[in-house]
């Protein structure tokens, strides 16, 4: 864990932040959902997250923030206006590392994504994550969403479709 009396600051990514952000990516993936699958899928799974996010933030395709913990990457977001929710932001990636877990910085990178999300005008936005993952939904509750009731499966590449539930808030 991280040093609570470190500065914590949040920022949009740049283009020249694809490899910091898929490291985050990778590692919180690796320690919070890799143990679900088999090892071939996880290991396609973390790899996946390493590279994708060069692409991404090329194309400007969304909102990327980086929380930091002192000079230390440890956060990342990506959202954008939700595809299936006329209106809505969507929150379509929120990881901190394992060494930023407990540290705040995740908290501080979720207000940050929202403030920035409200000043492009959205009012509402939602989210969908693994119904078996308690500590991303005791954390979602803490930062005001609340679950919608609606669920759906995804499947990860494995052919074991996983259950997923939404979350919600104002901003």
């Amino acid at each position: 864990m991280t040093d609570l009396s470190t500065d914590i600051t949040v920022r949009p990514a740049t283009t020249d932040d694809g490899q910091t952000v898929g490291e985050i990516h990778a590692a919180s993936w690796a320690a919070a959902y890799a143990p679900l699958f088999p090892e071939k899928v996880a290991r396609s799974g973390i790899e996946s997250r390493l590279g994708r996010w060069h692409e991404r933030l090329a194309s400007a395709n969304g909102l990327v923030m980086l929380g930091f913990v002192g000079e230390r990457p440890l956060a990342m977001s990506w959202s954008m206006p939700s595809e299936t929710r006329p209106g809505l932001a969507e929150i379509y990636s929120f990881y901190t590392h394992p060494d930023g877990w407990g540290s705040g910085v995740s908290m501080a990178l979720m207000d940050g994504t929202l403030e920035q999300l409200k000043a492009q005008g959205f009012d509402r936005v939602h989210l969908w994550t693994l119904r078996d993952t308690p500590q991303s939904r005791r954390f979602y509750v803490k930062c005001g969403f609340t679950e919608t009731g609606t669920t759906q499966t995804r499947d990860f590449g494995d052919g074991v479709p996983l259950a997923q539930v939404e979350y919600e808030r104002t901003l």
